[in-house]
C-alpha cells in the first residue's frame, strides 16, 4: 500500500486527504481504518477522497463535478461532513485544482458550495436542515437526556442540557445510547448547553468515529435545535458554537438553509507506505 496524501483539519476535526482524480485509489474499509489509525497509520477522524462524480456509482448528477467521497475512521461511508467540506475546498484551491474563491462540491447528501472568505475562513452551504417533532433521547452511562432529532444530510440527536450542567463530566469514551427505533442507521450524538446569549458549547460523539474535537454537521444541528426551543424555527438566526477544537459560526435562513463558517488548515503532505 503506497498512497500520497495531505493532512488537514477544521477546528481540530482532522482528515487524511487522498487524490483520486482518475478514480483510484478506491479505498477499502480496512485501508481507511489503517490510514486513520493514530499509531500505525497517519491518524485522522476520516478520509476525504478527492474525485469526480463519474467515479461514484451513487452519484447521478454532473459527472465532472468534484466529489467529496468521505469515509469515517471505521471505514464506513458518510453522507457529508461540515468540517470536511471546508478542508476539502481549501485543499483543492491551494493545489490549483479550482481557482476559488467559490467551490461546488458533490456529496452523498447533494451539492454543496463553499466560499473562501476574505479573513481566510471558509463558509460552507449545508443544505436545507429538517427538524423532527419526534421526541427522542440519548444517554451517557446512567444518564438519559431528551434530545431533538435533526437531519443535516446525516442524522443527529441533540441533547439540550441545563446551563448548570457540566459537559466536561460526560464520559464519551464509548458510544452513547440512543433510540434505535428513531435512528436505525445510527446517529451522531451532540451534548450541548447555553453558554451566554448567542453562544452555545457542545461535545459530540460522531457515528463511526468516536468523540471528536468538532463536528460541522453536529454544530449546525445544535444551532437548529436551539433555534427551535427558543421559538426561532423558520427565522433567520446566527449562533456561535464552542467545541473543544474552537469556535464555529452557523447562519440559518428563514427557509431553513444552513451555512457553517470556520477555519480550514492543511498541516502536511506526504507518502504513506506499509506492507500491511
Amino acid at each position: 500500500m503506497r498512497i500520497e496524501y495531505a493532512k488537514g483539519h477544521g477546528a481540530m476535526n482532522d482528515f487524511v486527504i487522498v487524490s483520486a482524480l482518475d478514480g483510484s485509489p478506491d479505498l477499502a474499509p480496512e485501508e481507511v481504518r489503517l490510514l486513520c489509525e493514530r499509531r500505525g497509520g497517519i491518524g485522522a477522524d476520516g478520509v476525504l477522497r478527492v474525485t469526480y462524480g463519474r467515479f461514484v456509482p451513487e452519484w447521478h448528477g454532473d459527472p465532472e463535478v468534484l466529489f467529496m467521497d468521505y469515509h469515517n475512521a471505521d471505514g464506513s461511508l458518510a453522507e457529508t461532513c461540515g468540517n470536511g467540506l471546508r478542508v476539502f475546498a481549501h485543499h483543492v484551491i491551494e493545489t490549483g485544482l479550482v481557482p476559488g474563491p467559490e467551490v461546488v462540491i458533490a456529496t452523498r447528501a447533494g451539492l454543496r458550495t463553499v466560499w473562501r472568505l476574505p479573513d481566510g475562513r471558509y463558509k460552507a452551504s449545508m443544505g436545507r436542515v429538517s427538524l423532527s417533532d419526534t421526541t427522542t433521547w440519548t444517554g451517557v452511562s446512567e444518564r438519559r437526556f431528551k434530545a431533538v432529532a435533526v437531519d443535516v444530510g446525516n442524522p443527529h440527536a441533540v441533547a439540550l442540557l441545563r446551563a448548570t450542567d457540566s459537559l466536561a463530566s460526560l464520559d464519551l469514551s464509548d458510544e452513547p445510547d440512543y433510540d434505535h427505533a428513531v435512528f436505525p442507521q445510527g446517529v451522531n450524538c451532540e451534548f450541548s448547553r447555553a453558554k451566554q446569549p448567542g453562544v452555545v458549547e457542545m461535545r459530540v460523539y460522531e457515528r463511526g468515529v468516536g468523540e471528536t474535537p468538532a463536528c460541522g454537521t453536529g454544530v449546525v444541528a445544535t444551532a437548529v435545535a436551539y433555534g427551535y426551543v427558543a421559538g426561532m424555527a423558520g427565522r433567520e438566526l446566527r449562533l456561535a458554537v464552542d467545541v473543544p477544537g474552537g469556535r464555529l459560526d452557523v447562519e440559518l435562513t428563514d427557509s431553513s438553509e444552513a451555512y457553517l463558517i470556520g477555519p480550514a488548515v492543511i498541516t502536511a503532505h506526504g507518502v504513506f507506505e506499509t506492507d500491511e
